[in-house]
């Protein structure tokens, strides 16, 4: 696995680790804050960078808090476990983009890589080994690319699309290959929070579906006529117009 630090990294590693050998974890260090907002800044400008540092650290943590029983809900629902990764399976890196990472991965030489939670990998990273990267988004690509796809698809309507997918990883954003993709089932008691444990627990049951042919080599990709976009954090505004105008949690 291939991975940032975590609750899905933990829940994805314990709902695999009985049914595939999981040679080990390597472990990507957060990126530094000044760096993000530095790139995100230069990005999407001050005011929206601005209202998503400020809904970060205040509605986003108060959701998750309130949803605290919820997600336990989802996880017993699905079966699924956050115990911590033994710590002999991790190997810390501070970019999966970095030499370490590379000299690891060809040391390593794995037949498949999980990707969860990285930052963008290179293709110098992508192509050092014959492995096939695969990953979980939280979202139904090409539509809902990048993050919140669940949130951002209950915002505009379209329950049809507020999913996950499993596909291949290429250097873009979320524009690999598809091999499968799956409605998530949103009752009244989720929200923010809570969709992206609903796109993992659905994730985890297409990709422990898609691993056996990734292994045989007999994917079928799957496409769809959806347009491509990206979605970033909400902002601060953005969630209380949509909460109290729309009623989208």
């Amino acid at each position: 696995m291939l991975a940032g630090k975590g609750a899905s990294t933990s829940i994805l590693y314990n709902s695999l680790k009985n049914d595939f050998e999981i040679e080990a974890i390597i472990l990507e260090r957060p990126v530094p804050a000044k760096e993000f907002i530095k790139k995100r800044l230069k990005k999407l400008g001050l005011e929206k960078v601005a209202g998503q540092v400020l809904f970060q650290f205040s509605i986003a943590k108060f959701l998750h808090l309130m949803s605290s029983k919820r997600i336990k809900e989802i996880l017993k629902e699905y079966g699924l476990h956050d115990e911590p990764i033994p710590e002999e399976k991790i190997i810390h890196v501070n970019s999966v983009n970095n030499n370490k990472c590379l000299s690891l991965l060809k040391k390593i030489n794995p037949e498949l890589v999980i990707v969860n939670g990285t930052r963008i990998i290179s293709k110098e990273i992508l192509n050092c080994i014959q492995a096939k990267f695969i990953n979980i988004h939280a979202g139904i690509t090409p539509k809902y690319r990048n993050v919140h796809g669940g949130y951002w698809a209950i915002v505009n309507n379209d329950p049809e699309n507020c999913g996950v997918t499993v596909h291949m990883v290429d250097p873009g954003i979320d524009t690999g290959n598809i091999i499968y993709q799956q409605k998530i089932p949103v009752s009244s008691k989720d929200n923010f929070a809570t969709y992206p444990f609903l796109q993992l627990a659905e994730g985890i049951i297409l990709l422990k579906k898609a691993l056996p042919d990734v292994f045989a080599n007999r994917i079928q990709f799957q496409k769809n006529d959806l347009e491509s976009k990206l979605w970033y954090h909400p902002t601060f505004w953005q969630y209380i117009y949509y909460r109290i105008v729309h009623n989208k949690k």
